[in-house]
């Protein structure tokens, strides 16, 4: 699989369109697009922000075989998808999040944990 392809498979993945990843790592869609068929080769830093983006190492990026072997170790699947709702929240939606989080973790504690 082609670095281009690998790239759409993870964005598919995610259901989310180019224009999102390419905002989210700070290039134009169409640098973006390139990437995914294989007209254009990331430079160093966007492959750090990509792999940083979908959460899985440069080697699967480039042509490594398991996405994240290390990570699917050692985090459960949910994890990945609290961090990546988390990532593209902005500082607002993040503060409410995290707060309702810790709240309900309070409650659970003095409850016991038992619902």
């Amino acid at each position: 699989m082609s670095m281009g392809e690998r790239l759409r498979d993870l964005r598919l993945r995610r259901a989310i369109s180019q224009e999102e990843v390419a905002r989210h790592i700070g290039i134009t869609r169409s640098a973006y697009s390139h990437y995914e068929i294989n007209n254009r080769q990331p430079v160093y830093d966007t492959l750090i922000k990509l792999a940083a983006f979908f959460n899985v190492s440069l080697d699967y990026i480039i042509g490594g075989t398991r996405p994240n072997a290390k990570s699917d170790v050692l985090t459960p699947p949910d994890t990945k998808e609290i961090l990546y709702l988390l990532q593209t929240m902005n500082p607002e939606q993040r503060t409410k999040s995290l707060d309702l989080i810790a709240d309900f973790m309070r409650r659970e504690l003095r409850s016991g944990g038992s619902g």
